[in-house]
C-alpha cells in the first residue's frame, strides 16, 4: 500500500525556516523521482522542488536559492526552507514518479504559512 506521510508545516514569520520531510511506504523509493509540490487558496498546484533518483535537483524559480531538496536512505525526502515569503503560504504535498510518470499518489499535505 502506497503511503506519502508529510509533516513539518506551521506557522512561521517572514524571513523564517521549515523544514518539511515526506516519509514513502509501499514504493520502490530507491528508483523513484522525488518532488514537493505546494497548492495556495485559489491557485493551481505547483511544483517546488524535485529531486531524481540519481540526486540531481531542480527548483521553481521562485524558490531556488532558499529551498533546498533532499533524499536519504530510510525513504524520506526532506525540503528545507529558508527566508519564508507570504507568498509561500500554501499546503505541501510530496509526490513520486517512476521514469516521469506519476501514479497519481498523495499525501494528505502539510501547511505553511508565513505571517507577521
Amino acid at each position: 500500500q502506497v503511503q506519502l506521510v508529510e509533516s513539518g508545516g506551521g506557522l512561521v514569520q517572514p524571513g523564517g525556516s521549515l523544514r518539511l520531510s515526506c516519509t514513502a511506504s509501499g514504493i520502490m523509493f530507491s528508483i523513484a523521482d522525488m518532488g514537493w509540490y505546494r497548492q495556495a487558496p485559489g491557485k493551481q498546484r505547483e511544483l517546488v522542488a524535485a529531486i531524481s533518483s540519481g540526486g540531481r535537483s531542480n527548483y521553481a524559480d521562485s524558490v531556488k536559492g532558499r529551498f533546498t531538496i533532499s533524499r536519504d536512505n530510510a525513504k524520506k525526502t526532506t525540503l528545507q526552507m529558508n527566508s519564508l515569503k507570504p507568498e509561500d503560504t500554501a499546503v505541501y504535498y510530496c509526490n513520486f514518479r517512476y521514469g516521469g510518470t506519476s501514479l497519481g499518489y498523495w499525501g494528505q499535505g502539510t501547511q505553511v504559512t508565513v505571517s507577521s
